[in-house]
C-alpha cells in the first residue's frame, strides 16, 4: 500500500492549480469510504491514444486511493458526443456512486468542434445535476493532438487522473454532507 497522503487545505488548492496549471502533483487521499465505492468510466474510442492514456491515469489513480480494481467499471462508447448517454446509462445503476467521463476533442477547420465540445459539457451538467451523483468532466479539448498528449501523461500531467480525484473528492463531499 502506497504511503498516506493528504489533500491541502483548499485555499492551498487554488494557490497550487493558478501556480502551475498542472493539478496532477495532488497527492492521493486514501478513505475507508473509497474501498466500498463502485465506480463507472466511461471513455470515448475516438483518438484512443489520448483515451486509453486518460483511463490509465484515472484507474491508476483510483487504485491507489483504495477503490478495488473490480470496483471500476469501465464502458466504452464510440466518441465523445456518445459520453452524455454513456454517463446517464451509468448513474442509472444503483450500485454506481460516480462516473468519470473521459474524450478528447481536437480542434478542426469547421465549427463541429464548438457543437460537439458544448453539447458535452452541457450534457453531462445534466447527468450530474439529474442523477445526484458526482461526474466528472475528463474531457480534453485542445488545438492539437500534441496538446491532448500534453495532457494525457505528458507535460501538462494526466488529467484522467485528476477527473478520479474530482469524484473520489465529490463523493467524500456528498457522504460528509450525509447523502450517500
Amino acid at each position: 500500500m502506497p504511503e498516506q497522503k493528504h489533500w491541502p487545505k483548499t485555499a492551498n488548492l487554488f494557490a497550487l492549480s493558478s501556480a502551475n496549471k498542472n493539478l496532477s502533483e495532488f497527492p492521493f487521499e486514501v478513505l475507508p469510504l473509497y474501498e466500498t465505492l463502485r465506480i463507472g468510466v466511461v471513455v470515448a474510442e475516438w483518438n484512443i491514444a489520448v483515451t486509453g492514456a486518460l483511463l490509465k491515469g484515472a484507474v491508476d489513480f483510483l487504485k491507489q486511493s483504495g477503490v478495488k480494481e473490480n470496483n471500476i467499471i469501465v464502458s466504452y462508447v464510440p466518441g465523445s458526443f456518445e459520453l452524455t448517454l454513456g454517463a446517464k446509462l451509468l448513474t442509472d445503476r444503483n450500485d454506481i456512486h460516480g462516473v468519470i467521463v473521459l474524450g478528447c476533442v481536437i480542434q478542426g477547420e469547421t465549427r463541429h468542434f464548438d457543437f460537439i465540445c458544448d453539447a458535452v459539457a452541457n450534457g453531462i451538467t445534466q447527468v450530474n445535476l439529474a442523477s445526484n451523483k458526482p461526474v466528472s468532466f475528463g474531457v480534453l479539448t485542445t488545438n492539437n493532438q500534441e496538446q491532448a498528449m500534453d495532457r494525457a501523461g505528458g507535460k501538462h500531467g494526466n488529467k484522467g487522473m485528476e477527473a478520479a480525484a474530482t469524484t473520489l473528492k465529490m463523493i467524500a463531499l456528498k457522504n460528509q454532507l450525509g447523502s450517500l
